[in-house]
């Protein structure tokens, strides 16, 4: 049986739809807004999913088919208003049993050779908050299984 694919990656097909999008043109793709252009940690959407922003080394792969993104509130570099934003929208997710959607920045040079941060979101993932004390907190993702087709009722006779 083949390996499923790293969940950090898309599938080759999918490549050219990875975008680079500001921070505030990433979150609306989830239909929420980040209260800081710069540097929002998270943000409620329409739909009452909490967007996170996920930063790349907070990532590791505890079991096949899961993604999880683990950090603390106490190490975020982030002013204490978007620290204190991101750990109320971590206990509404908790409380409320919200999926979680992913926002991942992406550091890159410019031809001007200076660093730019653009973001790419993750649409085909879905995150459930399996962890949160306050401070430490931990999410995992995972593709939503398709939906399988009501079964087949026999002909009418």
């Amino acid at each position: 049986m083949p390996e499923p694919a790293s969940l950090l990656t898309y599938p080759t097909q999918d490549l050219k739809r990875v975008m680079k999008l500001t921070l505030i043109d990433a979150f609306s793709r989830f239909g929420a807004k980040p209260a800081s252009r710069l540097g929002s940690l998270s943000a409620m959407a329409a739909d009452g999913a909490m967007v996170l922003n996920c930063l790349p080394a907070h990532f590791g792969h505890p079991a096949p088919g899961v993604l999880r993104y683990e950090t603390k509130l106490s190490t975020a570099q982030a002013t204490a208003k978007i620290v204190t934003t991101l750990g109320e929208n971590l206990t509404r997710a908790r409380d409320g049993d919200l999926p979680v959607r992913m926002v991942v920045p992406i550091q890159e040079r410019e031809k001007t050779g200076n660093k730019a941060c653009r973001y790419h979101v993750r649409p085909d993932l879905i995150g459930k908050l399996v962890e949160f004390d306050g401070d430490h907190f931990v999410v995992d993702f995972t593709r939503p299984q398709p939906a399988r087709p009501a079964a087949a009722t026999g002909r009418r006779k």
